[in-house]
């Protein structure tokens, strides 16, 4: 909603009069800030928290100001390009589209539907256009071949969602709020803003755990952010949470600790998790996770003395060889001591927006890779796989590629190998607003509007929030003549791929141009938990929505077992079959191979910084100011062993590649480990953003390796690789 400032006395400065207030949600990353954006004109005066948002109460983290640098940048593209002769050349709305669907049907017709790649990067799922249109132009492709972010981010989340509870978006959330017991694994919510956890000031959330008198715990290879105002924090080898949790759960058996409570109605299969870690004892592990038996053993007791304690973990946790059986065993744990569907444990959330209903319960291995026959999940495949399925010949090699947002050279395993493999397609197409290191190789891009120019509602993160609440924020500004939204893109390319004239297929396509996704955002309200249905005067509505700048409070996380389950008979199938099949590799992994890497000796890990969430915002000057980030973090002893001084240049190798950028002495990180930031990288040839290019730093990913995955899932490993640091 927009509101007109009245002022008193006259202005000083022509433009005070004309200021206007705007209330709306940063959607740069998870936490769903609200913002007060005051406007002269088409000039932005300021951003600052909303104080009268009803989930973050006034908080925003940097981030939020970067708004105004993204729609008032000079690199940003706001009209089609095509790449000619080795140039970039703007061309007409109607050129492109006409350029972009006769090269995909070419391809597609010569080499078959599966010829054309697919890549949706993280933005999409912070645009509500490309979250109810992205989908239809996916479907219109028909190609098996889609990847997207979610393969090197939160996949365990979904699969365990979609085998335990039935669907692959049913993922319960910690109830911080009312948590006394804060045991966080491989996690950094300071940084990251929560993640699988919307949650905005959470700073102030865990301190306040604290404050009362309860704990913070966090475990994890570096001391983080979010370690610095913990209770207590336990550094940890990267990869080895595994042995850590079967050894929690070994615990909890042998001391006779596990009481699922009410729980075990839901899930008859609890007992039998006894057999599978009875041999992983608190002693067996201590070699392997550096963690001493008894603190194991404490860690356990602490948690079942609290009133309200929960178990979380994230992306350090899920990015590894065993990320799944990880995320699951966290599950586990809390389905164990009763703490999910409990106040201030695990929580499953009421959105109002009804997008569960709207889409697929979730499956897996229905497709694979094909080169290496990797699993796909719900129809996306491992992203890890994607170069090599572009470089290696063959029938159903892809061609060309369509991407969304998306940066994956930067952000996917190996993106050197990648980078070559999108220079030798076909074709490329790409959806975006910046020329990035990934779409240099594209010969279209389709740049739709900033974000300040199109409206805005969070399907997924209200999902996935620590409170239940809606909120709706219309564009900021109207979108220029000649601009498109990212969904009027979507749409208009769906339309013309089908290639049907018929008056049903022109009137459909109108309709939903006229419409836009309001429309259905509409419809997902009134059918939601908290809507009216056909009754326009009863529940929330979009109507409504608009008319709460601030939001729409409604209250906090509840129990909702067994009602929340999308299982047929209402139960939590534990699945051991499909998860503890992975034992053999744990066991193999860590008791059977003693073999050191001695050319590799140290472990690769990244971080996340609060001023960074993906790739754009390193072209914002403000975000992008102050001290260089992209350092790689060793400590003191292994850097005195190795001759190392502060801010030296090093090199750092691993199999697939190696880089060169400034050491940072620290003993943040544990012996052994190395950590590098992610997202950087901003130092090849053919890109268009320059305060990017000005602090380009080296891509972490240009050392990942793509052949290392977490097998149960193909989730990609980014923690833990084997890596090797030298002077240079």
């Amino acid at each position: 909603m927009t509101t007109t400032l009245k002022t008193k006395a006259p202005a000083k400065k022509a433009n005070v009069a004309n200021q206007q207030i705007h209330y709306r949600t940063c959607n740069l990353c998870e936490a769903m800030c609200g913002i007060e954006i005051v406007t002269s004109g088409q000039q932005i005066l300021s951003i600052k928290g909303d104080k009268q948002d009803t989930f973050s109460r006034g908080h925003i983290c940097p981030k939020a100001t970067a708004l105004q640098d993204l729609h008032e940048d000079p690199d940003r593209l706001r009209q089609p390009i095509e790449k000619v002769n080795g140039e970039w050349k703007e061309i007409s709305w109607e050129a492109a589209y006409e350029k972009t669907v006769a090269y995909i049907q070419a391809v597609q017709k010569k080499f078959g539907k599966d010829a054309v790649g697919t890549y949706l990067g993280n933005p999409n799922v912070h645009n509500l256009g490309s979250m109810l249109y992205g989908r239809e132009l996916l479907h219109t492709l028909g190609t098996k071949n889609k990847f997207s972010a979610t393969s090197v981010d939160q996949l365990p989340h979904h699969i365990i969602a979609h085998k335990l509870f039935g669907h692959q978006l049913k993922v319960p959330v910690p109830d911080i709020d009312n948590c006394d017991h804060f045991l966080i694994i491989g996690a950094n919510p300071v940084a990251s803003n929560g993640s699988i956890m919307s949650v905005p000031d959470v700073k102030t959330r865990l301190k306040n755990i604290t404050k009362n008198g309860g704990d913070v715990i966090v475990i994890d290879p570096r001391r983080t952010e979010t370690a610095e105002i913990a209770t207590k924090h336990h550094f940890i080898k990267p990869g080895s949470d595994v042995l850590l949790l079967l050894a929690m759960l070994n615990t909890l058996f042998s001391e006779k600790l596990a009481k699922p409570g009410r729980l075990k109605e839901f899930t008859p299969e609890w007992n039998q998790l006894a057999l599978d870690v009875a041999p992983y004892t608190p002693e067996k592990v201590v070699q392997h996770t550096g963690i001493e038996a008894n603190e194991v053993k404490k860690l356990v007791r602490d948690f079942i003395k609290a009133e309200a304690p929960v178990c979380y973990g994230r992306m350090g946790a899920s990015v590894q060889a065993f990320g799944t059986l990880t995320q699951y065993l966290i599950m586990t744990f809390n389905i164990l001591t009763g703490r999910l569907d409990a106040r201030g444990g695990m929580m499953f959330t009421q959105p109002a927006a009804n997008l569960i209903s709207q889409t697929g319960k979730g499956h897996f291995g229905r497709t694979h890779s094909r080169v290496r026959k990797l699993p796909g999940f719900s129809g996306e495949l491992p992203v890890s796989a994607l170069a090599e399925d572009i470089l290696t010949e063959g029938e159903g090699q892809i061609k060309a590629m369509v991407m969304m947002a998306g940066n994956p050279v930067l952000s996917t395993p190996n993106g050197q190998q990648l980078d070559k493999a999108f220079q030798g397609l076909d074709f490329m197409v790409s959806i975006d607003f910046y020329l990035n290191e990934s779409n240099r190789h594209a010969d279209i891009i389709l740049p739709p509007v900033s974000t300040l120019e199109r409206s805005h509602y969070d399907l997924i993160f209200h999902l996935l929030a620590v409170r239940n609440t809606a909120k709706y924020s219309p564009a900021l500004f109207k979108a220029k003549a000649n601009t498109k939204q990212d969904w009027e893109i979507l749409l208009e390319l769906s339309h013309r791929l089908r290639g049907k004239t018929d008056l049903k297929s022109r009137l459909t396509h109108k309709a939903k141009m006229l419409l836009g996704p309001e429309a259905q955002l509409d419809f997902l309200l009134r059918s939601g938990p908290y809507g009216g249905g056909f009754n326009l005067l009863r529940g929330i509505s979009l109507r409504k929505l608009k008319a709460q700048p601030h939001g729409i409070d409604l209250g906090e996380l509840k129990p909702v077992l067994p009602s929340a389950l999308q299982t047929k008979d209402k139960k939590i199938h534990l699945n051991r079959d499909f998860f503890m099949a992975d034992l053999p590799r744990v066991q193999e992994h860590f008791f059977n191979n003693e073999t050191k890497n001695s050319d590799r000796p140290f472990s690769l890990i990244g971080r996340r910084h609060v001023r960074s969430n993906n790739s754009w915002l390193h072209n914002s000057k403000r975000l992008v100011k102050g001290k260089n980030r992209c350092t790689v973090m060793i400590h003191p002893y292994d850097a005195t062993a190795l001759k190392i001084e502060n801010a030296q240049i090093v090199k750092v190798a691993s199999r697939v590649g190696q880089v060169e950028l400034p050491a940072e002495i620290t003993d943040e990180v544990m012996q052994g480990i190395l950590s590098i930031p992610h997202g950087f990288g901003h130092n090849r040839q053919g890109t268009g953003w320059k305060i990017a290019e000005a602090h380009a730093g080296v891509s972490v990913n240009d050392l990942s390796d793509e052949m290392q995955i977490d097998e149960l899932s193909g989730n990609a490993v980014l923690n833990g690789v084997p890596v090797s640091i030298q002077a240079t």
